[in-house]
C-alpha cells in the first residue's frame, strides 16, 4: 500500500518509519528542508509517560489568574479576536473538574506508557543514540501545598503501575547531587524513575535516516497546501510540487492539522500553545542535572541532553505567533539559575519557540477520521516526544490492518461527539 505521511517533525518521522518497517511504500512530505525543524526542533527533551497529565484540572482556572500575576509567569495569553482560540479556552474551562481530570489521564498514561516501551524497542532493535539517558523525572515542590497536591495524581499512579517516590530533600538530593546546594529552597519532590530523556531533533534525525535505508521518500521544501477529496476518501494532496496521490493518508501537521481539515468539514480541536526553550552549554557537570527537573512553580523542565542543558517550558497563546519575546528568556534563564547556578553559561545560550498543537482534554487525536483513508496523529501537546513512538506503531497497525496493542478508546477524533464533524 501507498502511504503519504504529512509532516516531517517527531510524529511523522516515527510514523513513516513504522510504516516501511510494516512492508508500505511511504513518501514523507514537508514544508521544511529536513526533519524535526519546528515544534519537534528543541523541545525540553522529556520522554516523561508518568507526568503524562491534561493541563485542565480542578482549580486550574484561579491558579492560571495567579500564574499571569507571577514575575516570571508560566502562562501568557494575548488578547486576540480568535474565534478558534476563544472555543478552545471554553472546552479546556469544561474539562476544569475533577471527573474530567480522572478520565483525561486515564487516557493519556496509556499511549505514554505504551510509547515509552516501543521506544526501548526501537533503541534495542536499531541502536539508534541521540543523548538519551534513563534516570527519570523529578517534580520539584517549593510550597508545602504543591507538595501535599499530588494526592490525585498519585492515585492515578498507582492505578496503572507507573512507579514513582516521593522524596524529602535528602532524598531528592541523592538522585541529583547538584541540587545539595539550593535543597534549602524545596520542601519535597515527586520521582518518577521510569521516565527517560534525550534530543527530539538527534532522534527524528537519525530516524529519518534509518526510514530511508528501508524506503521511505522524503519530499522535503514542499508546502502542502489542501486535501482533495470525492465521497468518504482522500484522492489527492495538493501541495507546491503538485497533487500527490496514495492509498492512505496520515495527518501529522501539529497545530497546522485544523487547517487541512476545516475544508473536508472536520473540525478538531487543536490550537497552538507556543512553548519556549535556551540551551545552555554546561560548563560544570558536577553541578548541572542528572536527568530532568521539573520546577511546579514556573511549570519549567530542566534536562541534561549530553553536555548541554535544555530548559523548556512556559505557556503562550498567541495564535499561530513565532516571535521571540524576551521575558519568556529571562523566565528560563531565572530558573535554571535558580536551581543550577553553577552548571552552564546562561550567556551563551540559544534561544527557541514552537507550536505545541494542544487539544482542550490534554489526549492526543490518534486513528481513523470520517473518511475512510485519512488517518491523524496531532494535538499531543507537550507530549509529542513522550508519545510519538507509540502513535507510529499505533497508525502502523491500523493502515495495515492489525489491531494495534492498545485499545484506541477516547483517543480517536470521535470522542468530540458525531465524528467531529461540521454541519453533520
Amino acid at each position: 500500500m501507498k502511504v503519504l505521511v504529512l509532516g516531517g517533525g517527531v510524529i511523522g518521522v516515527t510514523t513513516a518509519y513504522e510504516l516501511a518497517r510494516a512492508g508500505h511504500e511511504v513518501e514523507l512530505v514537508d514544508r521544511q528542508p529536513g526533519p524535526a525543524l519546528e515544534t519537534s526542533f528543541a523541545n525540553a527533551g522529556e520522554v516523561s509517560p508518568g507526568y503524562s497529565a491534561p493541563w485542565a484540572g480542578p482549580g486550574v482556572p484561579i491558579k492560571a489568574i495567579k500564574w499571569m500575576l507571577m514575575r516570571h509567569s508560566p502562562l501568557v495569553i494575548w488578547p486576540l479576536l480568535d474565534p478558534d482560540l476563544w472555543r478552545w479556552a471554553a472546552a479546556l474551562l469544561a474539562n476544569c473538574t475533577e471527573r474530567a481530570y480522572a478520565l483525561n489521564k486515564s487516557r493519556m498514561v496509556p499511549i505514554a506508557e505504551y510509547s515509552r516501551d516501543c521506544l526501548k524497542a526501537l533503541r534495542a532493535e536499531t541502536g539508534i543514540a541521540y543523548d538519551d539517558r534513563a534516570q527519570g523525572t523529578l517534580q520539584l515542590f517549593r510550597t508545602q501545598a504543591q507538595l501535599d497536591g499530588i494526592a490525585k495524581d498519585v492515585e492515578v499512579l498507582r492505578q496503572y503501575g507507573v512507579p514513582f517516590e516521593v522524596l524529602d530533600r535528602d532524598g531528592f538530593c541523592r538522585v541529583e547531587p547538584a541540587l545539595k546546594i539550593t535543597q534549602h529552597k524545596f520542601v519535597g519532590a515527586l520521582r518518577l524513575p521510569g521516565d527517560e530523556t534525550g534530543d527530539c531533533f538527534l532522534f527524528s534525525t537519525r530516524l529519518a535516516e534509518m526510514g530511508a535505508q528501508l524506503g521511505v521518500r522524503y519530499r522535503w521544501n514542499t508546502a502542502i497546501q489542501a486535501l482533495g477529496a470525492e465521497g468518504n476518501r482522500i484522492t489527492a494532496v495538493r501541495t507546491s510540487a503538485g497533487d500527490l496521490r496514495a492509498d492512505a493518508v496520515v495527518l501529522a501537521l501539529g497545530s497546522h492539522s485544523p487547517q487541512l481539515l476545516k475544508p473536508l468539514g472536520i473540525r478538531i480541536p487543536v490550537y497552538p500553545v507556543k512553548g519556549y526553550s535556551i540551551t545552555v552549554p554546561i560548563t560544570d557537570a558536577s553541578a548541572a542535572p542528572e536527568s530532568t527537573i521539573m520546577d511546579e512553580t514556573h511549570k519549567v523542565a530542566v534536562t541534561r541532553l549530553g553536555d548541554r542543558i535544555r530548559v523548556g517550558g512556559t505557556a503562550e497563546l498567541a495564535g499561530y505567533s513565532n516571535l521571540l519575546r524576551e521575558p519568556r528568556r529571562r523566565t528560563l534563564e531565572h530558573v535554571v539559575t535558580d536551581l543550577f547556578p553553577r552548571g552552564g553559561d546562561v550567556s551563551k545560550a540559544s534561544f527557541w519557540c514552537g507550536l505545541r498543537p494542544m487539544t482542550p482534554d490534554g489526549t492526543p487525536i490518534v486513528g481513523p477520521t470520517p473518511y475512510a483513508n485519512l488517518y491523524l496523529g496531532t494535538g499531543h501537546g507537550t507530549l509529542g516526544w513522550t508519545m510519538a513512538a507509540g502513535t507510529g506503531r499505533v497508525l502502523a497497525d491500523l493502515i495495515s490492518g492489525r489491531q494495534p496493542e492498545i485499545s484506541l478508546d477516547g483517543l480517536t477524533m470521535a470522542r468530540y461527539g458525531r465524528g467531529g464533524v461540521l454541519n453533520a
